[in-house]
């Protein structure tokens, strides 16, 4: 038996708001953290790798294994099926490895409210204001006017579900919120309900106090 079962870390966040960041920095911080692989029915982009990038399935595919309960979570977003496979993340946990999930509100909703729930650490990410929501989002130089002005738009329907999350941090400081990062994940795994070895070792203590009364 592992020494503690795994998490299901989720970070949830509107663009901008540094959480890409802050899970790379989790995953540095502890390599064994695992990140999920999600499937989807879109086309394969070019230099993708099946397994590595996601989990490429065709629709059918992909109905099927929705209906077999094989995904923790999905969404069909822009004309396409997105899901976290069920399967690899039972066996992460299963042999105490933390498994991280970048995925949207609806995405943590479900997670929650799956067999998998009480075994589920989430956190959201909240920028300091809108307006340095929208300078980083500039800054980043990756999209165009019009696709930062959607991101913006999309943005407070995010937020708005941040008391829906265990934890929320706000990032105004990289390097300090990394640090409460880390700290929320590090007190998560030693809750009660993660360390099944627990009740054993419970047991042995009483056995050595019936043995020496």
């Amino acid at each position: 038996m592992a020494e503690r079962r795994g998490l299901l870390i989720i970070l949830s966040s509107p663009s901008g708001a540094g959480k890409s960041t802050l899970s790379r920095r989790l995953r540095d911080w502890d390599d064994t953290i695992s990140f999920s692989v999600s499937a989807t029915t879109r086309t394969p982009r070019e230099g993708e790798v099946d397994g590595q990038d996601y989990h490429f399935m065709t629709e059918t595919n992909f109905k099927r294994a929705v209906n077999a309960g094989q995904m923790l979570e999905h969404a069909h977003v822009f004309g396409n099926f997105y899901g976290s496979p069920r399967g690899p993340v039972e066996e992460a946990i299963g042999q105490g490895r933390d498994v991280l999930f970048d995925i949207d509100w609806q995405g943590a909703q479900q997670i929650q409210n799956s067999a998998l729930g009480q075994h589920t650490l989430s956190i959201f990410i909240l920028p300091p204001s809108i307006a340095e929501l929208r300078a980083r989002l500039v800054k980043r130089g990756q999209d165009a006017p019009d696709v930062v002005a959607k991101r913006m738009q999309k943005s407070w329907d995010e937020i708005s579900h941040w008391g829906e999350y265990s934890y929320v941090l706000i990032n105004d400081d990289l390097d300090a919120t990394d640090e409460k990062l880390k700290s929320i994940v590090t007190a998560a795994r030693l809750k009660r309900i993660q360390q099944p070895g627990l009740n054993a070792h419970v047991q042995k203590l009483q056995q050595e106090f019936e043995d020496n009364t």
